[in-house]
């Protein structure tokens, strides 16, 4: 359970989080990038490309900020926050059942190739994969009270793995999962309860297929009755989205159903749950079940501020599950569906230690 003093204790630790920019996590780091790709005097250049992709993205089609949640989500909850997701071929994680609707792909192409164009070989896939979330959400959230956009700072320094099997997606938790079962699967990623109820906070701007729901609709338990836990008007307004017959399987159904909310990153998703309308049953178990929902009750009434530096803290520790930081065990790949040959890439790391010990040996002879 969650206390409001345990709740409070988060929220400060989420203001230390957001206000000590320069700690590391780890070995991960903030500002990781500084001074390894400057441009025109510009030393913060790998953010402002990512934000510009991210943000021309989000203006054709603002479900980018669901599809980047969920990638990074599939890719952290296997093998770690690696890329591994994103590699090519066949037996690959992209190949899994469940990662067969994952969206964004093109977006991370598009952003690699952009900072392969300015600093080859220096910006990893798993760190494009990380801001590029942290810009969406930041799209998607409402301006703080100064009438900014509100923004967190992420950390870098990952490296790309180089292993990807498909058989490996079994870390993934299935949408039928008890409360239960995923915090024990949390746990093992080292993450806590309270960590997995603040990051569902991303199924706010998400959505599910009728498919996954028709049992709740239509024969709960073989009872051939809704779920009663369901509030009655919500039954009757999905029934007439997703009816029995087999073809409205893929009508897509806002897991916030507040119609106002359901394109924004805040608590509201919480405060839909509070009313018994959580469209996934796992998402309702969590308002009922005695380990979250006190979670749920004190985040559905927390202030917008908190929300959003709780949120915000989560996905922060969530990217910095099993992170390959050492160059040994990780690289950083050309392009981020394949990974980069030993010959190349041992060559030019080798290359660029030659061109350092130059550059030392000219600055040695200048002082």
């Amino acid at each position: 359970m969650c206390s409001l003093g345990a709740l409070m204790r988060i929220v400060a630790l989420g203001l230390v989080l957001m206000s000590f920019a320069g700690q590391s996590y780890g070995h991960l780091q903030y500002g990781f990038y500084k001074g390894k790709c400057t441009v025109r005097h510009k030393d913060n250049i790998v953010e402002k490309i990512v934000a510009k992709e991210v943000r021309k993205a989000y203006r054709k089609d603002n479900s980018i900020v669901a599809a980047l949640l969920r990638l990074q989500f599939h890719d952290c909850f296997v093998n770690g926050c690696d890329a591994s997701i994103l590699l090519d071929g066949n037996n690959t994680e992209k190949t899994a059942f469940p990662n067969q609707s994952v969206r964004g792909y093109d977006l991370i192409d598009t952003i690699k190739k952009r900072l392969e164009r300015v600093c080859p070989e220096i910006v990893s896939c798993a760190d494009i994969i990380a801001i590029a979330t942290r810009d969406a959400i930041s799209l998607a959230t409402l301006l703080t009270r100064a009438g900014k956009p509100w923004k967190f700072n992420v950390q870098t320094g990952r490296r790309d793995g180089k292993v990807s099997n498909a058989s490996n997606t079994v870390d993934l938790p299935p949408s039928t999962i008890s409360v239960k079962d995923s915090i024990k699967l949390f746990q093992k990623k080292g993450l806590n309860a309270t960590d997995m109820v603040f990051l569902l906070g991303g199924h706010t701007v998400g959505v599910t297929h009728c498919f996954f729901i028709q049992n709740r609709l239509y024969n709960f338990k073989n009872t051939t009755k809704p779920d009663p836990t369901m509030n009655p008007t919500l039954v009757r307004a999905l029934r007439r989205r997703c009816p029995q017959r087999r073809s409205s399987g893929n009508n897509t159904i806002n897991l916030d159903q507040n119609r106002f909310s359901s394109l924004t990153v805040d608590n509201s998703y919480y405060k839909q749950l509070l009313l018994n309308k959580g469209i996934l049953q796992f998402d309702q178990d969590l308002a009922s079940d005695r380990r979250t929902k006190n979670a749920v009750k004190l985040i559905a009434k927390s202030t917008y501020e908190e929300f959003n530096i709780n949120f915000a803290q989560a996905i922060v520790k969530m990217q910095a599950v099993d992170v390959i930081t050492d160059p040994k065990k990780g690289q950083i790949r050309r392009s981020c569906r394949a990974v980069t040959p030993y010959e190349w890439y041992a060559l030019n790391m080798m290359s660029r230690d030659v061109e350092w010990l130059d550059m030392s040996s000219t600055l040695s002879s200048q002082i």
